[in-house]
């Protein structure tokens, strides 16, 4: 696990000295680039990349004032996995004295990296981000940040400083041997957007495939285009005409889940006995189905209260328990993959 730095931030004097200008000239540039030629706002600019300085709002004030803003930055606002790590939260800092600065990054890096530069220029009392997948120079700058940072939603062992998720590698690899499990012989993956954590639910479910002697690339269909029911019926439609034989999938989300079982419907497939589906997450829509949907179940509303019970404990000067939290996963097997026994020695 990587030591973070936490302070030895970057100045504006930094700056002038790596772009070859004065502070003042760099003050000029950042406040109004329109007020330096071209070629020093290049080489000012160049700087700012290379060191990752932080231009703070609040530069006149002392250095060590902090606002009572939380920064969370989320890949996406209308995603309900998300939605319900935000309601937690909200919930945990309800009528306390910190507020919420909310930034979508729409799943692109660079505005990722952009929002962690501009939320940390204000000075934030901590920062909640979700992923473990920043680019090196979004990192760095929440290695360098001088608050606590919890990543949210995945695990690893080398945090920027604090961390609460699960494995997504493991949940794909749960989802896999359970089909396997179930008696399925042609078992296939449908996955869309495919950020890094669809990644590793793929490679652990891959991983279980094969442990199982039930691997086939062939059965593996991914897109990226963003997830949602139709694209989920879409693309199990797709697979069947490529692979008749296909018995069963595993979704990377329970959208394409819930698609891939209209799909099915329409087709006049019957799920169990003709196809297994699980999914991803376990939302309400999983068990209100019919037939009712396998899925893996997360908890995405105690990763959002933990992430913030451990920087509430880092800012009353405690030191958490765990850096590291692993809440884990559940599989909830329902009837999409409740297949006869029958069926299964097939």
């Amino acid at each position: 696990m990587r030591k973070r730095k936490g302070a030895g931030r970057p100045t504006i004097s930094d700056v002038a000295e790596r772009a070859g200008v004065s502070t003042i000239t760099v003050s000029r540039a950042l406040r109004d680039p329109s007020k330096v030629s071209d070629h020093l706002r290049r080489k000012i600019n160049d700087a700012v990349r290379k060191l990752n300085y932080v231009p703070h709002s609040h530069a006149s004030a002392l250095a060590s004032t902090r606002s009572n803003v939380i920064g969370v930055i989320v890949p996406s606002l209308t995603n309900n996995v998300f939605a319900d790590t935000l309601r937690a939260i909200y919930d945990e800092l309800y009528q306390g004295p910190f507020q919420v600065q909310l930034g979508n990054s729409r799943y692109v890096a660079k505005d990722e990296e952009r929002l962690v530069r501009t939320f940390l220029g204000q000075g934030p009392s901590a920062m909640i981000v979700a992923g473990i997948d920043q680019t090196d120079a979004t990192r760095e700058l929440l290695e360098n940040a001088e608050c606590p940072v919890v990543q949210v939603m995945d695990i690893s062992d080398d945090p920027i400083d604090m961390m609460v998720g699960f494995s997504h590698f493991e949940g794909g690899r749960a989802a896999g041997v359970h089909l396997v499990q179930k008696g399925y012989k042609r078992i296939g993956f449908l996955g869309a957007r495919m950020d890094p954590r669809s990644h590793r639910r793929m490679e652990g479910f891959k991983e279980a495939l094969r442990s199982g002697g039930r691997y086939d690339p062939d059965l593996m269909m991914t897109t990226t285009d963003s997830s949602s029911v139709s694209l989920g019926g879409h693309l199990i439609e797709q697979l069947r005409k490529r692979r008749p034989d296909l018995d069963a999938v595993f979704c990377n989300n329970d959208d394409m889940a819930l698609g891939a079982l209209f799909g099915c419907q329409k087709a006049g497939i019957s799920v169990p006995d003709e196809m297994g589906i699980i999914g991803f997450n376990d939302l309400e829509m999983m068990a209100a189905s019919y037939p009712s949907l396998t899925s893996i179940r997360t908890d995405r509303y105690q990763i959002g209260k933990r992430a913030v019970q451990m920087i509430k404990a880092v800012l009353d000067g405690e030191t958490p328990e765990q850096k590291i939290i692993d809440l884990g996963f559940e599989l909830q097997c329902r009837e999409s993959t409740m297949r006869p026994k029958s069926k299964a020695r097939s």
